[in-house]
């Protein structure tokens, strides 16, 4: 890794680092340790996201731009009555990297933790294992429907992109497994729980009754080849 050799003017372009060289000071110490180690800043700003991650041994600054279905205010507001759902979609990639271009996709679920109140941002696929434990958890029969029917056509999204993008074919089956293992765990939960709610109602009867492109800049994920679509007030994974 090299530090010495970095992309100034493009840092100093996007506000990542001041006119003096030094860090934004919306990036925190471990915010910048991270992303030197190739973690991916990532800001958002309403509808619109920006993901910046150094490559190339610290030389490069890969630079994607992002919008989002929904504004991001809305979906924070609307997520402290149930967890909300968005697609987001590369507009600009300024490395024109092919593959990043062609999936640019990617869905997030947003979760209000009641105790910290703070949104957790969760990617379908990244996050897959632990964004089902939550939802199933949270024995919401509403929610989990909405979650099952969002892994559905997330689903029916990558099976469409197969065919179209055969280069990239193994990485989208391994993304349509991940979601279809979910789909699976989620209906093997349900189906339980129906029939333990079944005996219940048995029981029951037979007794009489989640404008500054850098606001959010100190939440940071780990960085992906192909795909860097993530974060809202949380840090990022490594590589």
């Amino acid at each position: 890794m090299q530090n010495e050799n970095l992309p100034t003017e493009e840092l100093k372009k996007f506000g990542i680092i001041n006119e003096d060289l030094s860090f934004s000071k919306k990036l925190n110490a471990d915010d910048i340790q991270k992303f030197l180690q190739g973690y991916t800043i990532v800001a958002d700003n309403d509808k619109n996201r920006a993901t910046f991650q150094l490559t190339e041994n610290n030389t490069k600054l890969k630079v994607i731009f992002l919008e989002r279905d929904k504004s991001l205010s809305e979906i924070l507001e609307k997520s402290k009555e149930k967890i909300q759902y968005s697609e987001t979609k590369a507009q600009y990639n300024v490395h024109d990297n092919r593959h990043s271009a062609q999936l640019g996709f990617s869905k997030q679920a947003f979760v209000f933790d009641k105790e910290t109140s703070a949104v957790k941002e969760l990617d379908l696929i990244k996050n897959a294992p632990e964004l089902t434990k939550i939802v199933t958890e949270r024995k919401n029969p509403e929610e989990v429907n909405q979650y099952k029917l969002e892994l559905e056509k997330l689903k029916s999204f990558l099976q469409d992109k197969i065919d179209l993008y055969p280069e990239i074919a193994k990485r989208i089956t391994n993304d349509l497994n991940i979601v279809s293992r979910e789909i699976e765990s989620v209906n093997s939960i349900t189906t339980d729980e129906k029939q333990i709610s079944k005996g219940n109602d048995d029981d029951i009867q037979l007794n009489v009754n989640d404008k500054d492109m850098y606001e959010d800049a100190n939440r940071m994920r780990e960085g992906n080849e192909e795909q860097e679509e993530e974060l809202r007030r949380s840090k990022g994974r490594g590589r």
